[in-house]
C-alpha cells in the first residue's frame, strides 16, 4: 500500500493529467472553458469569484513554497523555523477560509438561481466535492497538528522531501510511513484533484491569460462627430413636391 499510494499514484495522476490536457487540447478545444453562467447572474459571481480565485492562488502559492523550497533556504534568508511555522499556520488559513467561502458562495449560487443550476453538470458537483475536500482536509490536519507557538508538525521534514524526490524518479516513499494521517488523506485527495483537473472545468487555469500582462496598452480614441461626415438620410416615402 505504501508503494501504491506514495510510488505510483503521483505518476498516475501526472499521466492522468497530462493525457486529459492533450486529449482535451486535441478533441474538445471548444470545450476547453469555465463555461460561465454569468450571462444567468453577475451580482453574486463577482463576490464569489474573486474569493475563490485569490483563496485559490495563494493556498497553491503555500503548497508550492512548503513542499519545493527546502527549510535551508528559508534559512539562509533569515526566516527562522518558528516565524515560518506561523505564517504558515495563519496565512494558509486566512488562504483556506476564503477559498472555501467563494466556493460556498458559489456552490449557493448554483443551487439558488434556477438558470445557473440547470446548467450545472454531474462533473461539476463532483469537482466542487473534490475541490472543497482537499482544501478543506488540508486545512484540518494544519490545525489538528498547530501547537499555535510555531512549532507544529514539520511536514517540511518528510512530505516536502518525498515531493521532491518524485520529479527523481526515485520517490522516498519511507518517508509517508509516518506522516499523521489527515496529512496523508489530504494528500491523496490533492493528487486525485490533480487528476481530474483536465476533465473538469477547471482546465481553465491552463488558459490563464498571461500575455495580458505583457501586451501593449490598447489605446481608444474618441472621434469629433464633426469628423465624420453627414448622417445617411433615413429611408422612408418620399415627399411629394407641389
Amino acid at each position: 500500500m505504501t508503494t501504491l499510494l506514495w510510488g505510483a499514484l503521483p505518476y498516475i495522476a501526472f499521466a492522468l493529467l497530462v493525457a486529459g490536457l492533450v486529449w482535451r487540447y486535441r478533441y474538445d478545444k471548444y470545450g476547453w472553458t469555465t463555461r460561465s453562467s454569468q450571462v444567468y447572474e453577475s451580482k453574486l459571481l463577482n463576490i464569489a469569484s474573486p474569493c475563490f480565485h485569490y483563496g485559490i492562488l495563494f493556498v497553491l502559492a503555500g503548497h508550492l513554497i512548503g513542499l519545493f523550497v527546502p527549510a535551508s533556504w528559508t534559512r539562509a534568508i533569515g526566516v527562522g523555523e518558528r516565524t515560518y511555522h506561523l505564517f504558515s499556520l495563519y496565512g494558509g488559513t486566512a488562504a483556506g477560509v476564503l477559498a472555501v467561502v467563494g466556493i460556498l458562495l458559489l456552490v449557493y449560487r448554483r443551487r439558488t438561481r434556477s438558470p445557473v443550476f440547470r446548467a450545472t453538470t454531474v462533473n461539476d458537483k463532483i469537482m466542487y466535492v473534490v475541490l472543497l475536500g482537499a482544501i478543506v482536509l488540508g486545512m484540518v490536519a494544519k490545525l489538528a497538528h498547530a501547537s499555535g507557538d510555531g512549532y507544529d508538525y514539520d511536514y517540511r521534514e518528510t512530505i516536502a522531501p518525498w515531493a521532491r524526490s518524485l520529479f527523481t524518479l526515485q520517490p522516498k516513499t519511507h518517508l509517508m510511513e509516518g506522516v499523521p494521517v489527515l496529512y496523508q488523506v489530504h494528500a491523496v485527495t490533492g493528487m486525485l484533484l490533480i487528476a481530474f483537473v483536465p476533465y473538469s472545468r477547471l482546465v481553465h487555469m491552463f488558459s490563464a491569460p498571461v500575455h495580458y500582462l505583457f501586451r501593449p496598452y490598447v489605446v481608444y480614441r474618441t472621434r469629433d462627430p464633426r469628423q465624420l461626415g453627414p448622417r445617411p438620410e433615413r429611408r422612408g416615402w418620399e415627399r411629394l413636391g407641389g
